[in-house]
């Protein structure tokens, strides 16, 4: 595949800095399974090993769904934490948005799923579905939610369970994925707040056919009666499917060069950035675009190595993992960046601005 030449056109928008409302990124959280499954074990499973894998992508565990769990039980869990940190009654969200790739049904949206499992009985609810871009996306919508008056609390969450759709006989593949449910509560906030600094989303759906689950929607149903003619004769494939040595080329390229135009277009030098937390794909890949953008790797979250890659849920679970190992502290500037199938990519430069216990109901 010949690889484009030029930058790729997005969406580059640095917010107008007289507005008047802001979105505030008011609280991680994150939820993961119980089960946690070793190198070791996979290495039992198929022809790997903990050396390979680790080698190749830095994972040295990830955590799976109990059976009995879903992408929305996962989501719940996180959410609840994360309003729980926020002293925020979940009645009083407005707007629910749940990225995610791995939705508990086709419909209804897993969104109200969650909503009304944790109490969120006035929430509009909706599902993004930019799968390991999600999360960034879905900051975006509740920014713009937030600033245009629609909303004034809104909770992104994502739950991912990949590890349904992982073929265990295809090593180059099944060994990356993770399970959990993670998210952020943005909350709006007054001029004071610094918010959304920059951002930057983009798709090349010229290659969306390099990651993907062939089969399961419209194109290629699964119910047996579907009309095989509908499915182009194809085999069904409902396992996850991906040009691993193509998405690596598309991320370490894409990601740096967004992050340099997001960072250049707001007048921020990486200098500046307190902690950039990237979509926890592959070590490698976290490790090039640290270099390139000159971020020292102590700045760069690693949780993929314990967790794998957990898609949408990845970023909040790096942010709530660093808030726990006192890496994440308030009034930090960090950088997002979510990039994976569609292909997608979305970045964000954002202060991390948590609302302190009862100061959100006081405003």
């Amino acid at each position: 595949m010949t690889e484009p030449q030029g930058a790729l056109p997005a969406v580059l928008r640095v917010p107008d800095p007289e507005r008047t409302r802001r979105a505030r990124l008011a609280a991680v959280g994150a939820y993961l399974p119980q089960r946690v499954l070793t190198n070791e074990e996979l290495g039992a499973m198929m022809a790997t090993s903990d050396e390979w894998i680790v080698a190749r992508t830095g994972i040295r565990c990830r955590h799976v769904a109990a059976p009995e769990e879903a992408a929305s039980d996962l989501a719940a869990r996180a959410a609840e934490r994360i309003l729980e940190r926020a002293d925020l009654p979940a009645a009083d969200v407005d707007v629910l948005i749940m990225a995610t790739a791995t939705p508990d049904h086709l419909l209804p949206a897993t969104a109200g799923l969650v909503a009304d499992r944790i109490g969120a009985s006035r929430a509009a609810c909706f599902d993004l579905g930019a799968v390991c871009s999600g999360f960034v996306y879905g900051l975006v919508q509740a920014a713009a939610l937030i600033e245009a008056e629609i909303a004034e609390r809104v909770l992104v969450v994502s739950g991912e369970v990949f590890t349904r759709f992982a073929d265990f006989s295809d090593r180059s593949n099944s060994i990356l994925w993770g399970d959990a449910g993670a998210g952020a509560l943005v909350v709006a906030a007054d001029r004071t707040a610094r918010g959304l600094v920059g951002l930057e989303l983009g798709t090349d759906g010229s290659r969306a056919g390099l990651v993907g689950v062939p089969a399961g929607g419209s194109r290629h149903a699964l119910h047996p009666g579907a009309d095989p003619s509908t499915n182009g004769g194809a085999e069904v494939d409902t396992y996850i499917r991906m040009n691993g040595p193509e998405i690596f080329r598309f991320a370490t390229r894409t990601v740096v060069e967004s992050a340099s135009r997001v960072l250049s277009a707001c007048g921020v030098a990486a200098a500046d950035l307190d902690l950039v937390a990237l979509h926890q794909a592959n070590l490698r890949i976290i490790e090039f675009v640290g270099e390139r953008l000159g971020v020292p790797r102590e700045r760069m979250l690693d949780d993929v190595v314990t967790h794998g890659n957990t898609a949408g849920a990845s970023i909040p679970l790096a942010l709530a993992s660093a808030e726990a190992a006192g890496r994440l502290r308030p009034g930090q500037l960090i950088l997002l960046a979510g990039f994976g199938a569609g292909l997608s990519w979305g970045t964000v430069v954002v202060a991390y601005e948590p609302v302190a216990a009862g100061a959100e109901r006081q405003r």
